[in-house]
C-alpha cells in the first residue's frame, strides 16, 4: 500500500484545513486508518483513527471536538478535517494503515504502512 498525504499548509489560528490520504496499490476499505503528527523536537503522537467500518472515529484529547476523521472507500481515501486550529497543532501530519483488526489504535508501532507526511503550520 502506498499512501500520499496532502492538504497541509500555512493557516492562521482559528482556521481550518482538510488533509487527504490517498491510497494506491491496494484497497484500504478493509483496514483501519490513523493520523499521527510530529512537532519539531517532539515525539510522534496519535491524532485520530477510524475503523474499516467507518463511524465517528477515535481522537486524542487535544483535538477532540475540533478534528474529524472520515473515509471514502470508493476513492480509497481517508480525510482529516481540522477546525479551530491552534499554534500547538503545528506539526508534520502522517497518515497510516493498520492491517490488523486487533490491538490499540493509539500506538504508531501497530501501523504497517505510512505516508510521507504533510506539514501543517498554524500562525498565532
Amino acid at each position: 500500500v502506498q499512501l500520499q498525504a496532502s492538504g497541509g499548509g500555512l493557516v492562521q489560528a482559528g482556521g481550518s484545513l482538510r488533509l487527504s490520504c490517498a491510497a494506491s496499490g491496494r484497497t484500504i476499505s478493509n483496514y483501519n486508518n490513523g493520523w499521527f503528527r510530529q512537532a519539531p523536537g517532539k515525539e510522534c503522537e496519535f491524532v485520530a483513527a477510524i475503523t474499516w467500518r467507518g463511524g465517528s472515529g477515535f481522537y486524542a484529547d487535544s483535538v477532540k471536538d475540533r478534528f474529524a476523521i472520515a473515509r471514502d472507500n470508493a476513492k480509497n481515501t481517508v480525510y482529516l478535517q481540522m477546525n479551530s486550529l491552534k499554534p500547538e497543532d503545528t506539526a508534520v501530519y502522517y497518515c497510516a494503515v493498520k492491517t490488523s483488526l486487533y490491538g490499540s489504535y493509539y500506538s504508531e508501532r501497530l501501523y504497517d504502512y505510512w505516508g510521507q507526511g504533510t506539514l501543517v503550520t498554524v500562525s498565532s
